[in-house]
């Protein structure tokens, strides 16, 4: 899946954020994070339709040390994001979400994808380095 795609927050991860900084709320960080396929929109409030099936899973997704670039915090994925080999038909990937584990778990942010595209079974999806692209302003 080709072209920048960028990310809003959930609500989940803005209320985790304002009660940190502002309420002295502890907050424990997530050791791993996770690009989830959509294909509905997950929106703020995380009610959108992960793909199922056809051998699907989620993917484990690092991302760089955060530049500040004209008042704005800007961070992308370190490396190429790949989906397993579909194992059957799982739907048109429109959006995405990064997670907080493998399998439930929290939406942390998310976004839709530029090109949506079927996902046959054989497909390989993939997203590039620096393709996910999360922007605080």
């Amino acid at each position: 899946m080709a072209d920048e795609i960028l990310l809003s927050k959930s609500n989940y991860w803005k209320t985790a954020c304002l009660n940190a900084a502002l309420r002295g709320i502890a907050f424990t960080p997530p050791s791993r994070l996770y690009i989830a396929l959509y294909v509905s929109d997950p929106t703020d409030a995380d009610t959108g339709q992960e793909i199922t099936g056809g051998g699907y899973s989620r993917a484990e997704v690092t991302f760089s040390q955060p530049v500040i670039n004209n008042r704005r915090a800007v961070t992308s994925n370190t490396a190429d994001v790949a989906f397993p080999i579909a194992t059957g038909d799982q739907g048109i990937a429109s959006f995405i979400g990064i997670r907080d584990a493998a399998t439930g778990g929290n939406l942390i942010y998310h976004g839709a994808v530029t090109k949506p595209r079927m996902i046959l079974e054989n497909d390989l999806i993939r997203f590039l380095a620096g393709q996910l692209v999360i922007d605080e302003g």
